[in-house]
């Protein structure tokens, strides 16, 4: 059933394609390169523009009705997760080292060295 139904979603899609190229433009397009002036008569007084904007609104509905409905048969088709067999990387721990002596305690901190400021450096 999927695969029907892709492939009168791809018929669909160039079909669309098609009927979107053929409207006649504000510079004619390929609707007017085809027929000529003569595309009038075959569509009637009005021309091609309603037919051709009645033909893409059709397309288009039964464009979204396909995706749609692929959507809804793909999301019914899922079962789970991407995450389903996922594992987590195993991470090695450390134990702090024990020390073997005790250690020596560490020396006062020196005092900063202070700088005298310069009217007293003269004096």
């Amino acid at each position: 059933m999927t695969s029907f139904i892709i492939a009168v979603h791809v018929i669909v899609c160039l079909v669309l394609v098609v009927v979107i190229l053929l409207q006649t433009g504000s510079a004619g397009g390929m609707g007017a390169a085809f027929g000529g002036g003569g595309s009038q008569t075959l569509f009637g007084g009005s021309g091609s523009g309603k037919f051709f904007t009645r033909l893409t609104a059709i397309v288009a509905a039964l464009f979204m009705i396909t995706s749609i409905s692929l959507t809804i048969m793909s999301a019914h088709r899922a079962k789970g997760t991407v995450m389903k067999g996922y594992t987590p990387p195993a991470v090695e721990k450390t134990v702090p080292a024990t020390p073997a002596a005790k250690a020596a305690p560490a020396a006062a901190p020196a005092a900063p060295v202070t700088e005298k400021p310069a009217a007293e450096k003269g004096k």
